[in-house]
């Protein structure tokens, strides 16, 4: 006990000298504090003295290249990210309203088009020997294919300029490419026998007005170019002007697209392609259970002997995300370009990336 009593005597004049030696550290701290001009520097210094630790500074998101919109900055996170939709529509064609408060409508971001699939296909009378009223584009003798082909699509789009006439209209460019592929025809090679590439454009305008108790959505104008890329007898092409009509209601939405078939200058390897592909189309979606279900009606709005069309029901069933399984069947004419002039009925079943919506 003495001992203790001893070690604490001892120590008191130390910790005394310590305190007085920080306070007058602390005293001319302040001191030299006050002799600071800047506000914020002084602050700081005070803040020192009195042993506050300073704040850690705010993180700020880095902006990254294509993040600034002409409006304003752009929200953290993916430039291309969706914002939220109201509608199938506008999931698919981005239809929301725009105003100042909000950033322009991202360009340049890949957007689904239409059904991205692959699937065995069936034909009950492939065609085998391709014509044309034009003799250059008339086989002469028949091809060896089978019945059975694998068919697959692939389609984007993505908006190359927004808001071109005050807060509406936006032009997209499309690209979609539906391949035949005889993958069983060991004995000619398994050869591609058709491709068809569509490239288009299209100017389309966000509306809301009530028409026959749909609620007309969208409407638009656009340019496709369709191309088999071969050369004769074998060539098939055309080009198009469209307009387009979109309509939804609840989970429906109906598009009704007439088109006009812009002439060809010199040789037509096709000139009867309208009579056959048609003129114009009208395509129903229903989204029901993550299921949906498509029917699209084509005719050549022609009478008598020029009175063609198609009828193509695809319907998809969800599996694993984003797989689903992808049914279609079609009877008609114009299955793709190279059967334009061809009836016959298809079918297959197989798995799809992206549906309509």
């Amino acid at each position: 006990m003495p001992r203790l009593a001893l070690s604490l005597l001892l120590a008191f004049p130390i910790a005394i000298h310590a305190q007085v030696g920080r306070a007058q550290g602390g005293a001319a701290n302040l001191e030299a504090c006050a002799k600071i001009e800047d506000p914020q520097a002084r602050l700081a210094c005070y803040d020192r003295a009195a042993g506050r630790a300073e704040p850690t500074p705010a993180k700020t998101p880095a902006i990254r290249p294509g993040d600034v919109f002409p409006r304003h900055a752009a929200a953290e996170g993916d430039r291309c990210e969706r914002p939220p939709a109201d509608s199938l529509l506008d999931s698919r064609w981005e239809l929301y309203a725009q105003d100042e408060q909000q950033p322009l409508a991202p360009t340049f971001c890949i957007r689904a088009y239409q059904p991205v699939f692959l699937m065995p296909f069936y034909s009950s009378r492939p065609n085998r020997t391709p014509r044309s009223p034009n003799p250059d584009n008339t086989l002469d003798s028949p091809l060896d294919i089978d019945n059975t082909e694998l068919k697959y699509q692939i389609s984007l789009k993505t908006r190359l300029l927004n808001d071109i006439f005050g807060s509406n209209g936006d032009l997209w460019l499309g690209y979609t490419q539906i391949s035949h592929w005889q993958i069983l025809n060991s004995q000619q090679s398994r050869p591609f026998r058709e491709t068809n590439y569509a490239p288009d454009a299209n100017l389309m305008f966000s509306t809301s007005f009530p028409l026959f108790g749909w609620n007309a959505r969208m409407l638009g104008v656009g340019l496709v170019h369709q191309s088999n890329g071969r050369s004769n007898p074998l060539s098939r092409s055309w080009n198009r002007a469209t307009a387009t009509l979109a309509l939804e209601r609840d989970d429906w939405t109906v598009t009704l697209r007439p088109w006009w078939r812009v002439l060809e200058f010199g040789e037509d390897n096709n000139a009867d392609i309208s009579d056959y592909i048609g003129r114009g189309e009208m395509e129903i979606v229903h989204v029901h259970d993550d299921m949906q279900f498509a029917l699209n009606l084509r005719h050549s709005l022609r009478g008598g002997e020029r009175s063609h069309g198609a009828v193509q029901f695809d319907w998809a069933i969800p599996l694993a995300p984003p797989l689903r399984m992808h049914v279609q069947l079609f009877n008609g004419y114009g299955e793709s370009l190279i059967d334009y002039n061809h009836r016959a009925w298809y079918a297959g079943v197989g798995l799809s990336l992206i549906e309509w919506y």
